[in-house]
């Protein structure tokens, strides 16, 4: 199952202590405050001079030359097919193990689309996609290989996709978001840094042509007005930014410390989440399930287990208390 599906969980332990603690996302588990809303904003249709808006904010944060090269979108899943589209039909790479929807997008819109383990291997591509951060190790791939990978494939007349939905956290100089050549698109996700996945706002950050062909293919009124005002307003406030920047550092030092004590294996991450190695990994994600904590686990490795961040001390004592109770494979 996806993270998140706490529906799931329920029914998989459904003698689990209540409520449960979803470790399962990379979600920031302490959520922009949400400003005032005024009550209008559900009464009438978004307009285009508040989607600029957002759009001009959203290229300062994220570091895009001009607004035109902004696309917002209700959440960067449903971009996913749709810059799969962008290039007819052909061979799609994508650099793995990672988040599985790009693989099935890719799928669904006719490409021949398989994971690949070699970063060269996404030079013979018509279409390639890299998570940059990786989800679920956090592997980074360096600005100045993408843009070599992006010339190869304009040659070609391929199409360089990377997905940052885990940029807001990387180190300084990762993103490709002020790099938007004519065969790069960068797709940003709202709701894992600032916690409010359920708002549903992504971004596309793609040469002016190619952004209108995306905000085109979304139709009119594709964001609403709500996640229109509340991103723009958490898109400018530097001052939340870079104490939440702060704070998740020092937390996941702190899941750091946890998960290496219980004698878990780090394999990396970024710092709204953990990767880790265990010989009795499953056992372990029922062992956390019964206690009412659900993991994230994966079918390409069955040793790994993804971690995100508890959000309160309440949360983090369950937590060490059902890893405390939990016999592990020597």
């Amino acid at each position: 199952m996806h993270g998140g599906d706490l529906v799931a969980a329920r029914q998989m332990f459904p003698d689990a202590p209540e409520p449960f603690i979803d470790l399962s996302t990379g979600i920031n588990p302490h959520p922009y405050p949400l400003p005032p809303l005024p009550a209008d904003i559900f009464a009438r249709l978004p307009d285009r001079a508040a989607v600029r808006r957002l759009a001009a904010v959203a290229a300062q944060y994220y570091g895009a030359p001009t607004a035109d090269r902004v696309v917002p979108a209700p959440g960067a899943q449903i971009l996913l097919p749709k810059v799969a589209m962008l290039v007819a039909p052909g061979r799609a790479a994508i650099l793995g193990p990672t988040y599985a929807e790009h693989l099935r997008a890719a799928r669904l819109v006719g490409h021949d689309a398989v994971e690949v383990s070699e970063i060269a291997q996404l030079r013979g591509a018509d279409l390639a996609i890299v998570v940059n951060p990786n989800n679920p190790d956090g592997r980074i791939v360096s600005k100045a290989t993408l843009l070599g990978i992006a010339d190869d494939l304009r040659r070609r007349g391929g199409i360089l996709v990377v997905d940052e939905s885990f940029a807001d956290v990387a180190p300084e100089g990762v993103s490709l978001s002020g790099d938007t050549a004519d065969n790069i698109v960068v797709l940003r996700s709202f709701g894992k840094f600032f916690g409010l996945a359920g708002l549903r706002l992504g971004f596309a950050l793609a040469a002016p042509d190619i952004a209108n062909r995306l905000d085109a293919s979304l139709g009119p009124w594709a964001v609403a007005g709500p996640a229109i005002l509340i991103g723009q307003q958490a898109l400018a406030d530097r001052p939340w930014q870079s104490r939440t920047r702060e704070n998740l550092a020092a937390t996941a030092g702190r899941l750091d410390s946890l998960l290496a004590g219980s004698g878990l294996e780090i394999l990396g991450g970024t710092s709204l989440f953990r990767l880790t190695r265990c010989a009795n990994a499953g056992e372990l994600f029922m062992h956390l399930g019964r206690a009412g904590v659900l993991l994230r686990r994966f079918l390409e490795d069955a040793s790994w287990l993804r971690w995100g961040l508890p959000r309160s001390e309440a949360e983090w004592q369950r937590l060490s208390a059902a890893l405390t109770a939990f016999r592990f494979a020597s």
